[in-house]
């Protein structure tokens, strides 16, 4: 029963986010950048990454002083093997530049491929029955995830 505990660590952390994470998760909620929809607190194999946008395959991480870069970049390699992005900002540059992030956002999520297309993207509802497989992303591979951030 490892996976509820996962869950309940989520709404935990979302409980006690940051204030730089409060103030990049204000500019991301209700697709506010650019129509790109993201997820807060999202667990990815076995970690909780700060935020996702399902659509596009890419994790924002914002990390203060304590982050270990070593544990980060091992972190980073193993998602993107699962055929995810990382891009990540400091604290500070979310505090003191936060156009230049938004910016850089932007900028990553335009030449990021879109995971699937519109056609492949069964009504919600429908993602949710046990009857259904995973998605199939436009390059033909199965996608732990639907559209709307929801394990499979």
């Amino acid at each position: 029963m490892q996976e509820p505990r996962l869950l309940e660590n989520a709404r935990d952390l979302r409980n006690a986010s940051t204030p730089f994470e409060i103030i990049l998760w204000n500019h991301l909620k209700g697709a506010q950048l650019d129509g790109h929809k993201f997820r807060r607190q999202y667990v990815i194999d076995h970690a909780i990454v700060d935020f996702f946008c399902p659509a596009k395959g890419l994790i924002v991480e914002v990390d203060g002083d304590t982050h270990d870069a070593d544990k980060d970049a091992i972190r980073d390699k193993r998602h993107a093997t699962m055929g995810f992005s990382t891009i990540r900002f400091t604290n500070a540059e979310v505090g003191k530049n936060l156009d230049g992030v938004l910016e850089a956002l932007l900028a990553r999520l335009d030449v990021l491929p879109n995971r699937w297309s519109k056609e492949e993207v069964p009504h919600p509802a429908a993602s949710r029955h046990p009857s259904n497989g995973p998605f199939v992303l436009s390059g033909g591979q199965d996608c732990p995830i639907d559209p709307e951030g929801e394990g499979m």
